[in-house]
């Protein structure tokens, strides 16, 4: 599974930048890898969502939701921002429920 993820970041980076030899269009290539960026900090920071499983569940959901988001921002030239950044949505809900009951996991203290 690893492998596997390791291979789809590699094969988008690739697909940016053969765009971009085709296109040579460099703002398209400076947002496409701006949001690559994004997309993969969001992945890593709603790893602290993983104690409660339903919201990492989503979150996984709404990442893989906003690769394709990107991948159609390639092919079409149409940006979703929204659907792009849907996944801070469930890291704000995971530290709204830490607030609220309380961090009995140590993530806030």
């Amino acid at each position: 599974m690893k492998a596997l993820i390791i291979l789809v970041i590699l094969a988008t980076f690739g697909a940016i930048f053969f765009q971009y030899s085709r296109n040579k269009d460099t703002k398209k290539l400076l947002i496409s890898l701006a949001t690559f960026v994004a997309i993969l900090s969001l992945g890593v920071v709603g790893n602290l969502t993983r104690q409660v499983f339903p919201i990492f569940i989503s979150h996984i959901m709404l990442i893989i939701v906003a690769w394709g988001a990107l991948v159609l921002y390639m092919l079409r030239d149409k940006y979703y921002w929204w659907v792009i950044f849907s996944p801070v949505v469930t890291i704000g809900l995971f530290l709204l429920l830490e607030f609220l009951e309380g961090s009995k996991h140590g993530i806030l203290g």
